[in-house]
């Protein structure tokens, strides 16, 4: 069972490998073709769409065919997403059309996958296997935009072509090695409302829900400009921010796992509060940058801050949601997709009007969002009072 277990943590390493990969390239391909900026968020948004609202299309179709045929359809599709963005590097419409192509086929990869992990995994071991799916995504999202920023060095469209190829030799070994699974349950849907969402909304737990899309969607903002923004004030190159990224990668990872797990019970709502400050802090010295150092450094600040919000968000969240945590969790996911949706456009969008405006209206989002905390604790309609009570 480990060698599927292993194939398929790979499969996702790559698809959120590929994710990353395009974070240092995409403006760099942008501002080279003389495109408006708002294209790097266009570009962004498609592809989590296209992957959002068609991942319930594909846990149907998972269940229908089985996991094996499924992942081999979301490889051939997530390779060729690639291959027509290194084709096409500098005509806009196809590239658009890869990135609608490259979410969707991300979207029958996630579902197919977790399925498939499901059928296999017992309910002593599951945690376990997801925990691993987890830090594999997180792995992705760290070093994707360090090997796109190397490759794009040599050549903008590199990146594109070897993740195409690599995808590839993946297909030829699953096509070889992965076994159909026996079928216990269903693929995993993501919906854009689960059912029994409006249950939750009743209550307080209502607060943290948007105050994780409001986390995801300046993060989302960010990773649309950050590069852009440095590209006019230190003509940063892709490799020099795919650096930056993965640092901050690790930033992330070293809150995520050495931090908040000491968080105690009860004291979930004081680290959001100083999650915030500490993530409008690192926006306002993203505008202050005069050098690669101060440019890593802000960025560290801000994925810091970051970090510690969306991860203890969750954990509020699903202990708040009385005992309804896969509903809890789905939600959180949705709302988190909808910000990574929103949130590129509107921010690439606000560029225009001013490279520096559009970290200022993030730095006072940032800090308008700690009223969302601030109702919390005033609510009294708690759904996990009741729960254990």
């Amino acid at each position: 069972m480990m060698k599927n277990i292993s194939l398929l943590l790979s499969i996702q390493f790559l698809v959120y490998l590929g994710f990353g990969i395009i974070i240092p390239v995409l403006p760099e391909v942008v501002v080279e073709n003389q495109w408006n900026d708002v294209h790097v968020g266009g570009l962004l948004t498609v592809y989590a769409l296209a992957s959002f609202f068609t991942a319930p299309f594909w846990g149907n179709i998972s269940d229908k065919i089985g996991r094996k045929p499924l992942i081999l359809v979301g490889l051939v599709g997530f390779s060729l997403s690639f291959l027509i963005f290194s084709l096409f590097i500098d005509h806009l419409f196809i590239l658009y059309l890869s990135r609608f192509i490259g979410g969707l086929f991300s979207g029958a990869l996630y579902t197919s996958v977790t399925g498939y992990i499901s059928d296999v995994s017992t309910n002593e071991n599951r945690n376990k296997y997801m925990g691993l799916m987890g830090m594999t995504i997180g792995l992705g999202f760290i070093f994707g935009p360090a090997v796109g920023g190397v490759l794009g060095e040599i050549q903008l469209h590199l990146p594109f072509t070897i993740s195409a190829a690599l995808i590839a030799v993946l297909f030829i070994i699953a096509l070889i090695l992965l076994k159909e699974p026996e079928r216990k349950g269903e693929a995993t849907k993501r919906e854009l409302l689960p059912k029994g969402a409006s249950t939750l909304f009743k209550y307080r737990v209502r607060y943290l829900f948007f105050f994780s899309f409001f986390v995801t969607f300046i993060l989302a903002g960010v990773e649309a400009t950050f590069q852009l923004f440095q590209i006019d004030r230190i003509d940063i190159t892709p490799s020099q921010l795919g650096s930056l990224f993965m640092f901050s990668g690790f930033v992330d990872a070293f809150v995520q796992g050495g931090i908040i797990r000491r968080i105690k019970d009860g004291t979930e709502t004081k680290w959001l509060f100083a999650a915030q400050i500490i993530s409008a802090i690192g926006l306002v010295l993203i505008t202050m940058t005069s050098g690669l150092v101060m440019a890593g450094v802000a960025l560290c600040v801000f994925t810091a801050g970051n970090a510690l919000a969306r991860t203890c968000v969750v954990s509020l969240t699903t202990k708040e949601s009385g005992g309804k945590y896969g509903l809890a969790s789905g939600l959180s996911y949705s709302m988190d997709n909808l910000g990574r949706i929103i949130g590129p456009l509107f921010f690439t969008g606000l560029f225009n009007f001013g490279t520096n405006l559009t970290y200022y209206v993030a730095t006072v989002i940032a800090l308008i969002v700690i009223g969302l905390i601030f109702f919390f604790k005033q609510s009294k309609k708690s759904l996990r009072a009741e729960y254990e009570g």
